[in-house]
C-alpha cells in the first residue's frame, strides 16, 4: 500500500517537475525462448524488468544491478541493445535504453526485492499475462521480428 502511495506522489511530482530521466529495461530471455516479466506493488501490470540509472554509472551496470535486485539474476549474458526510447507517458521526459539479455538458469529468477516486486515469472512470447503493458508488448514483437526498435516508448 505504501508502495502505490508513493508511486502516485512520484508521478504528480513529475508532472510538476517534469525531469528528465534515464532509465534500463532488459528483454531477458531463457534457452526455451521464454522471456522474464515482472509485477510490480506500485503500478498495474506486467513489464520487462529494469530501473533508473543512477549517478556515476553506465546503463549496463544499471541493468545488471536492477536484474539483480529485481529478479535475482546476476549471471546474466547480455547480447545486445534492443534500443533506444523516449517515454513521455505520465508526464515524464524519460529515456529507457532496452537490452536484450539471456540467462542460462530460468529456475533462479524470483522476486528478489519483495517491497517492489510482486511477481516475477517466464512466459512464452504468444501467452503473454493478461496486463501486460502496451510498451512491453511492442518490445517484445520488435524483438521477435529482429527489429532493432527506436523512437516512441
Amino acid at each position: 500500500m505504501r508502495y502505490r502511495i508513493a508511486g502516485r506522489a512520484m508521478r504528480l511530482w513529475w508532472r510538476m517537475a517534469r525531469p528528465r530521466t534515464f532509465g534500463v529495461r532488459a528483454l531477458l530471455t531463457d534457452p526455451a525462448g521464454r522471456i522474464a516479466l515482472v509485477r510490480h506493488h506500485y503500478i498495474a501490470g506486467w513489464y520487462l524488468p529494469g530501473g533508473g540509472v543512477d549517478k556515476n554509472e553506465s546503463a549496463e551496470e544499471a541493468i545488471r544491478r536492477e536484474l539483480a535486485e529485481e529478479v535475482g539474476l546476476a549471471d546474466v549474458e547480455i547480447a545486445g541493445l534492443l534500443g533506444v526510447y523516449h517515454n513521455r507517458s505520465q508526464a515524464k521526459d524519460d529515456h529507457v535504453v532496452v537490452f536484450v539479455a539471456r540467462v542460462a538458469d530460468p529456475a533462479a529468477l524470483h522476486a528478489a526485492d519483495a517491497r517492489e516486486i510482486a511477481e516475477a515469472g517466464w512466459f512464452a512470447p504468444d501467452t503473454l499475462p493478461e496486463g501486460t503493458s502496451p510498451a512491453t508488448r511492442r518490445r517484445i514483437a520488435e524483438h521477435l521480428a529482429a527489429r532493432q526498435g527506436h523512437g516512441v516508448w
